[in-house]
């Protein structure tokens, strides 16, 4: 894919963000420079400015599946990342996957959740 392709490819997704978040379109733009870059973005701002929905509609254009995770101070590693549960019928370990196996995660108030489980999501 050249440059005026990938040019071409983020002006319509930020167009069809646009439909759906008025206002945000420097933040639009970061996150598909993040997209194509294959990094991490970090949305801040006050509360009520559409941060939440803004990364909703952006994994909708996209085709992902969306995850969020609201962390509070009670939050365990477990919570995040899942936990293997020992079947005795089977005699097996089955993984029951936590939020974090999807496309696009929403950490929401990270700085609120002990360092064990900021440690569980970074690894």
């Amino acid at each position: 894919m050249d440059a005026s392709e990938l040019q071409a490819l983020g002006k319509r997704l930020s167009d069809e963000i646009s439909r759906g978040v008025v206002g945000q379109k420097d933040a639009v733009e970061l996150m598909l420079i993040a997209l194509f870059s294959k990094g991490h973005v970090l949305l801040e701002g006050p509360p009520g400015t559409a941060k939440t929905f803004l990364a909703q509609c952006f994994a909708a254009c996209l085709d992902l599946d969306f995850g969020r995770i609201q962390f509070t101070p009670d939050l365990m590693p477990g919570d995040v990342l899942g936990t293997n549960l020992f079947n005795f019928q089977t005699n097996t370990f089955s993984l029951t996957r936590g939020p974090i196996f999807t496309d696009l995660l929403l950490a929401d108030e990270i700085n609120r959740t002990p360092p064990k489980t900021q440690a569980a999501l970074l690894e």
